[in-house]
């Protein structure tokens, strides 16, 4: 194969048997053309490593001044309170610096990657910024092989070197454990995500050090993995408070102020109350925490600085600079309400 950086229009225009003229109405989107050539185009252009050189892109369109950042589909029994105020921060932070931010929608089947060939491919974006990213995710991957300008909010893969912001979860599920210890709980419950989720692993470990340091074991009936969702965090509230009663926990941290709801849901029909039989402790800091009965103590996650710090990364790597830091976490913030209370005295 060539290589990349030697790749002309009209080596992919050999290989996708059109003529030069069409590839460039393809990749310059300057022409109707029928969708089966422009697949055939797009395709022979990927295989053969193909992108417009720097110098080329500069000439025609001086840049584009624009950021990709995809959406991803989300149930409608849920909901993702970060990433709205996330891409708000986003926004603030590109249009400060002459930037826009072009919103597209996260496949939901197939390749994860081909939306960002295509906008590379077509010059449509200088970078992307990602999210909802997990274990060896592929776009990831793709995006490195390609070496083109992009910066996460999240973690992938340890061995893998891309910049990324990201909230310190482990830090976050530490200080709820130390909460609810300095309350006098011993008996603390984790209400997790499954083993697939990288997040959900991050929250996890922090649970566990913050066990350990306390000197505490952790009965293995108090980890109890699930979705996430509000049933979820029901269904498992209901698991914890079947155990008997001398390991029945007093409190519990949730993954998620979703999981949390559910988990009062359960508290509440069982006839106890969240905060004064059974703590409980979220993660996110959604708006309606502060209107729960009782409120929901949680960690607030650091949004709009994490949708600003992302930005500000991705502009220096398009404008060739230097990064200071190539990964960064900021750590999130406890906020302390009513559904988290001394121990009851046995």
């Amino acid at each position: 194969m060539p290589r990349r950086n030697s790749v002309t229009i009209r080596e992919v225009a050999r290989r996708a048997g059109v003529s030069i003229a069409t590839v460039s109405y393809v990749l310059n989107e300057s022409a109707p053309i029928s969708e089966e050539t422009r697949a055939r185009v797009l395709a022979a252009a990927a295989e053969l490593g193909y992108r417009p050189s720097a110098l080329a892109r500069s000439l025609r369109a001086r840049q584009s001044h624009t950021i990709g950042y995809s959406w991803h589909h989300v149930p409608r029994d849920r909901w993702h309170p970060i990433l709205d105020p996330f891409l708000y921060s986003m926004a603030q932070a590109a249009e400060a610096e002459g930037y826009h931010i072009l919103t597209f929608a996260q496949p939901t089947d197939g390749d994860p990657w081909r939306p960002y060939q295509e906008l590379m491919l077509t010059g449509r974006v200088d970078g992307f910024i990602l999210s909802e990213t997990n274990r060896n995710d592929p776009r990831v991957r793709y995006l490195l092989d390609h070496d083109f300008p992009f910066v996460a909010f999240g973690r992938a893969n340890e061995e893998w070197d891309f910049p990324y912001v990201d909230v310190d979860n482990a830090a976050g599920t530490r200080m709820a454990v130390e909460h609810l210890v300095g309350l006098g709980h011993r008996r603390i419950a984790v209400i997790a995500w499954p083993e697939d989720s990288l997040t959900g692993s991050y929250r996890l470990q922090g649970y566990l050090e913050g066990m350990e340091a306390a000197g505490l074991p952790v009965d293995p009936a108090w980890i109890v993995r699930t979705e996430h969702s509000e049933a979820a965090g029901r269904q498992a509230m209901e698991a914890l408070l079947a155990l008997p009663p001398d390991r029945r926990p007093t409190a519990v941290v949730t993954m998620s102020d979703l999981m949390a709801i559910g988990a009062m849901n359960a508290l509440h029909e069982a006839g106890l109350q969240p905060g004064r039989d059974v703590s409980v402790v979220g993660f996110d800091d959604v708006p309606m925490a502060q209107y729960l009965h009782p409120p929901l103590t949680t960690l607030r996650q650091p949004v709009a600085e994490v949708g600003a710090r992302v930005v500000e990364m991705l502009l220096k790597l398009i404008r060739g600079e230097p990064l200071p830091e190539r990964k960064v976490l900021l750590p999130p913030r406890l906020i302390v309400r009513e559904s988290s209370g001394r121990v009851l005295e046995v």
